[in-house]
């Protein structure tokens, strides 16, 4: 009995080696890279989908601007050469043009331009026929363009010009006269993409899908 007390008293509980040690702290860290992996992409994914939403929400609002600047104008362009010409009306662009003020006498002081750029460059002001594909630019497109709004001071002929809608791969503008040439119908077809953060699309390779926007609106005068 006294010897058996003795031998127990004497085993030893047995702890973890260096080996075992290691395997467990492998396999933490590579749980917890993983969850911050997924945690990361699920948040960029959410700041790109609201990122999304808000430029489609945006792009809208603009939209709907140009929808009003074609029910209020008066004396639009580009206007083809002859409106009884089916090849020529309706024409396509890539802007369009409009007298947006007048004086007491009725003299038009002030025209409004809406036209699309590509990026760093000039407004092409480019016309082709519906269906059809326009003239491509002869420098490179290095990514989506932008609608800017351009209001000329007829009198003194300065511009001012800001920036309505970024993010814009294309823009179209068809426009159906009448005889006069008087606007019947504008139609604005825009393809935009969403802004999205650089640092999203580096980290998870995302794509912005793109969206089309198709509106047409009728000038008042038209419609009276």
């Amino acid at each position: 009995m006294r010897g058996g007390a003795t031998g127990r008293g004497n085993k030893r509980s047995r702890g973890f080696s260096v080996i075992e040690l290691l395997v467990a702290l492998t396999i933490s860290a590579t749980l917890l890279t993983a969850t911050m992996a997924a945690l990361d992409a699920m948040f960029k994914g959410f700041q790109q989908t609201t990122d999304s939403a808000s430029t489609h929400v945006v792009a809208r609002i603009a939209v709907n601007r140009m929808l009003g600047m074609v029910r209020t104008g008066d004396e639009f362009g580009p206007i083809p050469v002859d409106v009884l010409d089916a090849a020529q009306n309706p024409l396509a662009a890539d802007y369009f043009e409009y007298v947006s003020a007048r004086d007491e006498n009725g003299n038009a002081t002030e025209a409004t331009r809406i036209e699309f750029r590509f990026p760093g460059e000039e407004a092409l002001l480019r016309t082709w026929t519906p269906g059809e594909e326009p003239e491509p630019p002869e420098f490179e497109v290095t990514g989506p363009g932008d609608l800017w709004i351009v209001l000329v001071d007829l009198a003194s002929g300065e511009e001012e010009e800001y920036i309505l809608l970024p993010g814009v791969r294309s823009a179209e503008f068809t426009l159906q006269y009448d005889i006069g040439p008087r606007l019947m119908r504008a139609t604005i077809d825009l393809v935009v993409e969403p802004e999205v953060q650089d640092d999203i699309e580096v980290t998870t390779g995302a794509i912005p899908a793109t969206f089309r926007l198709v509106a047409s609106a009728m000038p008042r005068k038209s419609v009276e």
